[in-house]
This record gives C-alpha cells, sequence and structure tokens, in this order.
C-alpha cells in the first residue's frame, strides 16, 4: 500500500481505475446543492405555511450529510426523514411539484438541468490530466454516479469518449442495485470492465464512497478532500488522501519512456523521423475525424479537402497508407474516395484494400443477427421520441441523441442498456452525444493496427509503421508502435499521451504527409 507521500500506480499493479464523478472529475458538487438547496427551500416554505417551522436547508451541513452521493430518491427521503416529514413515494412520471417523493425528484432535476445548460460543466483539470496518463499506459477508466444525468454531465464536460464504462442512475433502476455506501456501483464497473476490485482503484471525493469502496474490497481507495475532509475520508475507507489528482503519479510500463506532455512538433523534428526511416520502408495509418478533417457538429459535414486528398494518392503510391476509423468502413471509403488505399471501419472490425488485401469482414459476421434485432428492439422502444435517431453501421448500432430534450436522455440510455442486456454478445460504448452498441470483443484500433501490419506483411524490422490520430481511441495504437514505429498525436493543446511527436492541425497532418512522400520506399539520401 503507498504512503501518503507516494501515491504511484503502475500498468504492473492495477488494471483500472474507477472515478466518482460529481467532485472528483466534474465541479457539478455546487450545482447540485444549489438545486437541491432550491426544491428543499421552496417545499419547505410551503410545508411552514401549513405546519409548525422546520429548520431549512443548509448546504454546508445538510448536503454532505442527507444527499451527497446517494439516488436522488434516497437523499430525498433521508432530508424529510431528518426533518420528521413523510410523503408518499409516487410514481417516477409524477409532475415536477410537492406532491410526492418522486414530484420532488422530478423537480430537482429540472432545476439542475437549468443550471448545467445556462453555466455549462467545468472539470478539474488535475483530474483530466490524470486520466489521460492511465489512458496513455492502457490503464481501463470507470465513472460512476447517483445521477441519471451523467450522459449528458460527461457530454457538456467533453469527456464522452474518456471512459469505457459507465455505471450511473440508470444503472441503479435497471439492474436493482443499490447507491452508496454499498460497493454495487463500483462493482458493477469493474465486472464490466474486467477487473478484480483487488486490482482496481477507486478514487472518490464522499465519505459514502471510500466506504462503499472499501466494502467492495479494491485494492486502492483514494480520497480526493476537497472540503477539508481529510480525516473523515481515512476514517470511512480511504487507504490515502490528496487534495487534488495531479498529487497522484502514474509509472510508465517497463521499457516505455515517461514523456513529457510538451512533445516536439513532427514537422521541427521531420530530420529525426527521416533518419529512423533510412533503409527502411514506411506505412502510413491515420485516424479520418480529428486526424484528415477538423472536428465538425455532424459527422457528415467532415468533407475531405482537396488538397489533403491528392496529397494522400501520391502518398500511397510510395508506400502503403491505411486509415482506420470509428466510421462504418464504407462510408470512410466514400469520403476519401481513393482506392489504393487500406480502409479499416467500425474501429477496424471490418477491413479492405486493393489487390493484396481485399478482405475482411470477418472479424464481425457472427455479432450481424444481434445486431439486427438490437436494431429493430431500439427503433421499436426509442424510435418515437423527437430528435432521436438510430443509426446502424454494419458492425454496429449508434443511438444519437444530439438533438433531443435532456429530461429524455435517460429514458433513452435505459432502453439501449435493456437491449444491451438481452444481447451479451454486444458491449455499450460512448460518443459525443451517443450510445453505441458493439461486438463484446476486445478489439481497438491497437489490435487493429497490427493485424494490418501482419496482413500485409509489414510486421519486420526493416518497416517503420507511423500512425497519425487525435483521440483517445488512438492512444492504443500509439501503444502499440512502441518500440516499433512512431506515433504522432494532433492536439490543440498538450496532454498526457503515448505518441512521441505531435502535430498542431490537419493542415500540419498535410503538411508532414508531403514530406514523407520523397522518403517512402527505402534507402534514401
Amino acid at each position: 500500500m503507498p504512503n501518503q507521500n507516494n501515491i504511484v500506480i503502475s500498468k504492473k499493479d492495477f488494471d483500472a481505475v474507477i472515478f466518482d464523478l460529481d467532485g472528483v472529475v466534474t465541479k457539478t458538487m455546487s450545482t447540485h446543492a444549489a438545486a437541491w438547496k432550491k426544491v428543499f427551500d421552496e417545499f419547505l416554505a410551503q410545508y411552514n405555511d401549513s405546519d409548525k417551522a422546520v429548520k431549512p436547508f443548509n448546504i454546508e451541513t445538510d448536503y454532505m450529510i442527507y444527499v451527497d452521493g446517494k439516488p436522488r430518491l434516497e437523499g430525498i427521503n433521508s432530508f424529510l426523514k431528518s426533518r420528521n416529514i413523510h410523503l408518499p413515494q409516487g410514481d417516477p412520471h409524477d409532475a415536477p411539484g410537492f406532491t410526492s417523493i418522486h414530484a420532488i425528484g422530478n423537480l430537482k432535476n429540472g432545476y439542475f438541468l437549468e443550471q448545467i445548460k445556462k453555466q455549462g460543466v467545468e472539470v478539474y483539470p488535475g483530474t483530466l490530466e490524470f486520466i489521460r496518463k492511465l489512458k496513455a499506459q492502457g490503464i481501463k477508466t470507470g465513472i460512476i454516479s447517483s445521477s441519471k444525468n451523467c450522459a449528458l454531465i460527461l457530454d457538456s464536460a467533453g469527456l464522452a469518449e474518456m471512459f469505457e464504462v459507465r455505471v450511473d442512475g440508470v444503472d441503479l433502476t435497471k439492474l436493482n442495485i443499490r447507491g452508496k455506501p454499498a460497493p454495487d456501483m463500483f462493482l458493477e464497473a469493474a465486472r464490466q470492465m474486467k477487473a478484480t476490485p483487488s486490482r482496481a482503484v477507486v478514487i472518490e471525493d464522499a465519505v459514502s464512497g471510500v466506504e462503499a469502496a472499501k466494502a467492495g474490497k479494491f485494492g486502492l481507495v483514494i480520497g480526493i478532500a476537497r472540503l477539508d475532509n481529510k480525516a473523515k475520508l481515512l476514517q470511512y475507507g480511504a487507504h490515502v488522501v490528496v487534495t487534488d489528482a495531479a498529487e497522484i503519479v502514474v509509472s510508465a510500463q517497463q521499457g516505455a519512456k515517461q514523456k513529457p506532455p510538451e512533445l516536439a512538433s513532427a514537422l521541427e523534428k521531420f530530420d529525426e523521423i527521416k533518419k529512423s526511416a533510412h533503409f527502411k520502408t514506411i506505412a502510413v495509418f491515420l485516424d479520418y475525424d480529428g486526424t484528415l478533417t477538423p472536428i465538425v457538429d455532424t459527422p457528415d459535414k467532415a468533407i475531405l479537402p482537396a488538397q489533403t486528398r491528392d496529397v494522400l494518392a501520391q502518398l500511397s503510391q510510395k508506400c502503403v497508407v491505411g486509415i482506420i476509423s470509428g466510421r462504418d468502413m464504407q462510408n470512410v471509403k466514400n469520403l476519401v474516395g481513393i482506392d489504393s488505399l487500406i480502409y479499416a471501419g467500425s474501429h477496424g472490425f471490418e477491413m479492405t484494400g486493393p489487390r493484396e488485401f481485399k478482405e475482411s469482414s470477418s472479424r464481425g459476421m457472427a455479432f450481424l443477427p444481434s445486431l439486427d434485432q438490437a436494431q429493430k428492439e431500439l427503433e421499436k422502444s426509442i424510435g418515437h421520441i423527437k430528435g432521436v435517431l438510430v443509426e446502424r453501421k454494419k458492425f454496429a448500432i449508434a443511438v444519437h441523441y444530439r438533438l433531443v430534450n435532456p429530461m429524455h436522455v435517460p429514458e433513452i440510455e435505459y432502453a439501449v442498456d435493456k437491449v444491451n442486456s438481452q444481447h451479451q454478445d454486444l458491449r455499450k460504448a460512448y460518443g459525443k452525444k451517443v450510445f453505441e452498441l458493439q461486438p463484446n470483443i476486445d478489439w481497438h484500433k491497437g489490435k487493429a493496427l497490427l493485424y494490418l501490419l501482419e496482413a500485409l506483411g509489414l510486421d519486420k524490422e526493416n518497416v517503420l509503421p507511423i500512425y497519425i490520430g487525435d483521440d483517445v481511441t488512438d492512444e492504443d495504437a500509439f501503444r502499440a508502435l512502441t518500440g516499433k514505429g512512431i506515433g504522432i498525436v494532433v492536439w490543440d493543446k498538450p496532454f498526457p499521451t503515448a505518441a512521441i511527436y505531435s502535430l498542431s492541425n490537419t493542415d500540419e497532418v498535410r503538411d508532414l504527409l508531403s514530406m514523407l512522400i520523397p522518403i517512402c520506399g527505402g534507402a534514401h539520401e
């Protein structure tokens, strides 16, 4: 167990880290507290008119004791019980108001969503950098929250793709599991990540959270004392306590260098790349969105610039060029429109290419019957909701909710979870305002890249593979090339990554590809 001054997490010791949402990742605790105070003060004002005076809700004391970290209805019951007030449970569809526990919960949720819409969601910078360090080392990340608004909060904070697994208030209802201080949510997150609790870390800011993690017998429980509650966190189960996640060290894997975030530009260090490629054959693989085209509001607007297409076409005449994308293979192939490239769609579940590489949809073929049935079930259950889009890719189903009223998102997530539970060979994944069902196998861009290198006869010492990407899903590909190739990240500001060079934007990607054309194909001066 680490001491208080030396908290180190390594891939050798741990497979996964599970975060609480409010107070650990996002600064939504104050937003929740303000919404609770508003609804309880309004309720008590009405209650006091018809009965004896009752002490009002106090954020500094009542919030942490009665509602923080608990499922919404449990928090309401807990607070009202402290004031000797009893209300009927009611029905989940009760109109927002004060007639029942559910009515109060729906009113509070409305107030909370109003504030999120007005103010957005702020993220703790130290936690975000810590998460990226974990991703760079291949340590899985999951998140738990008693809130049914977890998806909306992560979307608003730009964190939708940072966690492989979420267990939230929707899951509490669907799975009929207990909230904190019971360990159920943490254990479910570990189960979904296929991590034993003894090899998983929990990071919590609430007393009920560290108590839950201790009960779940997790290998390391780290408390974050945002509210000067270090003693309480230690008392209830934290092994160590910090004031910010930036204090936690992520150790590099053996043989991998711990690189500073400020990576050198691949353009400025092109002579180094050229030297690495001396007497070698270059193979170039790239992501599409954010790498070849800028990130846009909707996928259909990600149009490849004509100049970039020309450079790709020229480069593909000199060396192997492949695109590995989360998009459907045919979609990305149509967008690029160059027959001489290798295309790997759906993160590599389907692949195609010219001449020597014609195949490969086989890896996902066995999942097509489940995907077909799941598509029908989703269209039937949520097709009536205004703004929802059920997009069928060949090897995935994407449920878009960008245009949906935020109040309906928990209902959509519940439907996706229910369909997922009926198709155990599929897994739930996340994107920007989208839930996705994919084949449930251990497969990602890194494994797709290694498969392509082998299938193309490029898994050799005299080949220098280069991978360029901008997304958290590209970290798997960067790690796959450790010791055998070059990973280049596209970013607008530095963050921890397994890449070894950087580029600032899609224009610089095109410039680098142009510079590679003369040195492809082996020996060069």
